[in-house]
C-alpha cells in the first residue's frame, strides 16, 4: 500500500490536533512541555522601541539581512517600482551568527529574518521593534494556525515569512536507490564511512546538535547535559569525514558532485534539485528519527533607521500575489493563506511528508541559557 503523505501545511494542523491546541504552534515541539519556548516571549528586558507608521508609508531605502537564496529579486524590484524604496540584501548563514552580529552592534539593517526560536530570544534581549499594525494590514492573510505562536502570541514581533523542515539531500546515482533514511548517514561511521569527504553537514549549533540528538532517540530540545555530550561526541567523530559545515552553499556542493549526502532545509534542496540537470538522481527526505519543523519570521530590528520603509515591505510581502510569487521561487511552504491558491503545485507536492516521520518534527526551542551549551559544545566538536 503507497504511504499516505500529507502536505507540510496540513501537518500543522495535524501536530496542533495532537497536542489538543488550537493551532499548530501552540506547542512548539509538537508534544510536551513548551515553557523554554514561551516564557517571556512577549516581555523584553527593557523598554521596546515602537513605531507610528501608517499603511504604505516609506522613510528611506532598507537593508534586508537574510538568508542566502531566500528572496526572489524581482520581488525586490517590484517594491522598488511600487513604493520608491530600494532593497539591499546582506546574508547570514544561521540563526546564530545573526544574534551575535546584531547583539555586537552590527547597525544599518532594517528587517531581519529569524526562526521560530530566535525571535522569543531577540524580544527578550530587546533587539526587535514593536511593530504597527497600521503599517502591516495584510497581516490578516497570516493562515489561523500562524496567528499566535508561542514566540510571539499576538505578532507584535514578527511577521510569518515562510515554513519548512530540516533533513538530508542526497544523489542516489551516487549512494544507490537502497539506501537507509537515517541520520546514520552522516553519524554511522559503518554507513557514514564510505562516503568519507563527501559529506555536509549545517553549520548551525542548534540543527546540527539536534540532528544528533534526534539519532540518539532524545528531543531535539534536550538540554540534559549527559545526553547533549553525547550528542556533540557525535558530531565531533562526524566532523573528521564531512567535506564541509555550511549552512549556504550546502545544495551546490551536492549538485556540483563535491558531495553526495547534505544536511539542509527543505525548499533549498528542492529548487536545486528541480534546476538541476537530472533532478530524479536526486532527494530530499527527513531522516527516520524525525528532524526540525520551523517557521521563519520578518520582523524589523529596534535601532532601524527606516522603521516605516522596512514595515511597508513586510506588509508588501505579506500581499497575497507576492506572497505566492516568493513561495513560487524558494521552493518553502508559505503561512499565508490568502497566497495558497497561487502557490505551484509542485511546491506543494514536494513539501510532503511520510506519515510515519511526521509526529516526530519538532520545533526548536528558545533554551534560556542552554543555548550557551548547545553552541559552546558545537563549535568544540567540529574543530
Amino acid at each position: 500500500m503507497q504511504k499516505r503523505l500529507l502536505p507540510l501545511f496540513a501537518l500543522f494542523a495535524l501536530i496542533a490536533a495532537a497536542c489538543g491546541g488550537s493551532g499548530p504552534l501552540d506547542d512548539p515541539a509538537g508534544g510536551g512541555d513548551t515553557t523554554a519556548a514561551t516564557d517571556g516571549a512577549s516581555e523584553p528586558a527593557s523598554e521596546v522601541a515602537e513605531s507610528t507608521c501608517g499603511e504604505g508609508e516609506t522613510d528611506g531605502d532598507i537593508v534586508l539581512y537574510n538568508w542566502t537564496e531566500y528572496m526572489d529579486p524581482k520581488l525586490l524590484k517590484k517594491f522598488k517600482k511600487e513604493h520608491g524604496v530600494s532593497v539591499t540584501e546582506d546574508f547570514y548563514p544561521s540563526n546564530e551568527e545573526l544574534l551575535a552580529k546584531i547583539q555586537g552592534g552590527a547597525a544599518g539593517y532594517d528587517v531581519i529574518v529569524p526562526s521560530d526560536y530566535m525571535v522569543s530570544i531577540m524580544v527578550k534581549e530587546g533587539l526587535l521593534m514593536r511593530l504597527s499594525r497600521d503599517a502591516i494590514p495584510n497581516g490578516e492573510n497570516i493562515h489561523a494556525d500562524f496567528a499566535e505562536p508561542p514566540y510571539d502570541p499576538q505578532l507584535a514581533y514578527s511577521m510569518p515569512f515562510q515554513f519548512g523542515t530540516t533533513g538530508l539531500g542526497v544523489d542516489k546515482k551516487e549512494i544507490g536507490e537502497d539506501f537507509p533514511r537515517s541520520w546514520g548517514l552522516i553519524f554511522d561511521p559503518e554507513i557514514a564511512g564510505q562516503y568519507e569527504g563527501r559529506i555536509s553537514l549545517l553549520d548551525d549549533a542548534r540543527e546540527t546538535m539536534g540532528a544528533a540528538l534526534k539519532y540518539l532517540g532524545y528531543e531535539l530540545n534536550e538540554t540534559d547535559d549527559e545526553k547533549l555530550q553525547e550528542a556533540a561526541d557525535l558530531v565531533r567523530d562526524a566532523s573528521q569525514r564531512v567535506a564541509a559545515f555550511t549552512s549556504d552553499q550546502y545544495s551546490d556542493f551536492l549538485v556540483g558532485g563535491e558531495t553526495v549526502i547534505g544536511h539542509g532545509f527543505s525548499g533549498t534542496w528542492q529548487f536545486a534539485f528541480v534546476e538541476a540537470e537530472d533532478p530524479d538522481r536526486y532527494e530530499y527526505f527527513v531522516p527516520e528519527e524525525g528532524g526540525t519543523i520551523w517557521t521563519d519570521n520578518m520582523a524589523v530590528l529596534a535601532d532601524s533607521e527606516h522603521p516605516c520603509s522596512a514595515q511597508t515591505f513586510l506588509n508588501f510581502i505579506l500581499d497575497a500575489d507576492n506572497g505566492a510569487q516568493l513561495s513560487n521561487w524558494t521552493y518553502y511552504e508559505s503561512p499565508n493563506e490568502a497566497a495558497r491558491p497561487m502557490i505551484d503545485d509542485v511546491v506543494v507536492e514536494l513539501s510532503k511528508i511520510p506519515p510515519d516521520v511526521q509526529s516526530k518534527l519538532e520545533f526548536i526551542h528558545d533554551t534560556g541559557n542552554d543555548e550557551i551549551k548547545f553552541n559552546d559544545l558545537f563549535n568544540r566538536a567540529k574543530g
